[in-house]
């Protein structure tokens, strides 16, 4: 029974001018899935929060294919991944899935009867312009994806040498800023019941960590690779079913913990070793958004099949339950990801509806704050100059003022559906639309 909760994933589921240079003092990165420190909160506090198709976008460039992937920056360098689809190829099919001892299609899976290219671009910062593109892999995938999905889900990571590009069962592909590839990592399948990879790489000191939680959980597992090399480090086998969101690093008594979300289990491990250092109770629904944490408090959520959110002090040993300070039961997202800025936590549900909670005690401040357009949301929120920015699968992202009252400011549009999450770093916005990668900013 629990592996049919996962049935319906994704279904109610990333030149036009010369660039100014990025303002002087702005942070120049934005590193990873959520930018620093993965939990979406953005250092830089000047951009302009008042844009349109022919307002405030500085440039815009046509992106080929397909992806759900959100761009990462390191100074005047964007990167990002897409799929390019192919024609059909005679006799593919994607893996069996086994549900409840029977063989089971998800009934909007697509794309592996398909040639795919999955491809990892870069761009300049400062004019939009493609320096390069390579095809990372291309055949028939291991897995369909969902209709509304993307094979190219995962956000790179870089660490201003190399950049890192995940595909789940089609591999983890690595290259110099130049676009030479240094080395390539294959996980042996990663089956997700047809609807795709969500979780994102997380680099860790001499590291990148992957969390590869498949089907039923048999051959789930966690690994760390040697970001150099592709060696393997460490690896842990996890008996989770398969998850999609994307673990954080978390300081705490004077260590670091990886936090995990998972149906059956929420897993803090030793990010250096693998090591398990405490767990507690799952979440008993599909792990999609990514955890977010502040001030030693860690939130985990999920939207399906029951809605729940929780927070628990970090540092525990074993058994954590203990430190769980609070449960809520409304207002989580089946896609989007929370974000917790200034011990505020804001939910937000794949329709839009904002609740925000106290997220130390739980304390609701508000909830069901409706946006004034957009009704469907799958990007995760980002926080900025005290607002957040909440973009829609209609087009439009929405300004909120950040604090305990709702508070709209506008809704900025660009024209084309927006799956994937913004990054803000060098004084821009940027923001991944259906056909096109804008960059917002001053001209």
């Amino acid at each position: 029974m629990r592996a049919r909760r996962l049935l319906s994933f994704l279904g109610s589921l990333a030149a036009l001018a010369a660039a100014a240079p990025p303002l002087a003092g702005a942070p120049p990165h934005w590193a990873q899935w959520r930018g620093p420190d993965g939990l979406g909160i953005a250092k830089d506090a000047a951009v302009p929060l008042e844009w349109s198709a022919t307002k405030n976008v500085v440039w815009s460039a046509e992106i080929p294919g397909r992806g759900h992937s959100s761009p990462v920056v390191w100074g005047d360098r964007i990167f990002l991944t897409t799929a390019i689809e192919g024609d059909v190829v005679a006799g593919a099919k994607p893996v069996k899935h086994l549900m409840e001892g029977q063989d089971f299609q998800h009934p909007d899976g697509v794309g592996a009867d398909r040639k795919q290219t999955l491809a990892v671009l870069a761009l300049d910062a400062k004019t939009g312009k493609i320096l390069w593109q390579k095809s990372a892999w291309e055949g028939t995938p291991y897995d369909t994806r969902h209709k509304r999905g993307s094979f190219a889900s995962p956000t790179p990571v870089t660490d201003g040498t190399l950049v890192y590009a995940y595909f789940g069962s089609e591999g983890l592909y690595v290259y110099a800023f130049d676009g030479t590839l240094k080395w390539s990592w294959k996980s042996g399948g990663i089956a997700s019941f047809g609807v795709g990879v969500g979780t994102s790489p997380v680099l860790y000191d001499k590291l990148v960590i992957l969390q590869c939680d498949e089907d039923n959980g048999e051959k789930s597992f966690i690994v760390g690779l040697d970001k150099k090399t592709g060696k393997e480090a460490w690896r842990v086998a996890r008996n989770i079913e398969v998850s999609w969101a994307t673990p954080i690093l978390v300081a705490s008594g004077g260590r670091h913990e990886l936090v995990t979300a998972g149906n059956q289990a929420i897993i803090g491990y030793d990010p250096a070793t693998g090591r398990e250092l405490w767990r507690i109770k799952g979440l008993e629904s599909n792990a999609v958004p990514s955890p977010v944490a502040g001030d030693d408090v860690v939130v985990l959520s999920a939207g399906y099949p029951a809605k729940v959110a929780l927070a628990m002090r970090a540092g525990g040993t074993g058994d954590a339950s203990d430190r769980v300070l609070w449960r809520y039961d409304k207002g989580t997202a089946y896609v989007p990801s929370p974000i917790l800025v200034d011990g505020l936590l804001y939910l937000v549900t794949d329709k839009g509806l904002v609740t925000c909670l106290d997220a130390r005690t739980g304390k609701v401040h508000y909830e069901g704050g409706r946006p004034p357009s957009g009704t469907s949301f799958m990007a995760s929120p980002v926080a900025v100059a005290g607002h957040l920015l909440m973009s829609s699968m209609d087009g439009d992202t929405i300004v909120l003022k950040a604090g305990p009252a709702h508070e709209v400011v506008r809704a900025n549009p660009l024209g084309e559906p927006i799956a994937a999450s913004p990054a803000v770093a060098g004084g821009r916005i940027y923001i991944r639309g259906e056909h096109h990668l804008f960059a917002i900013g001053t001209p």
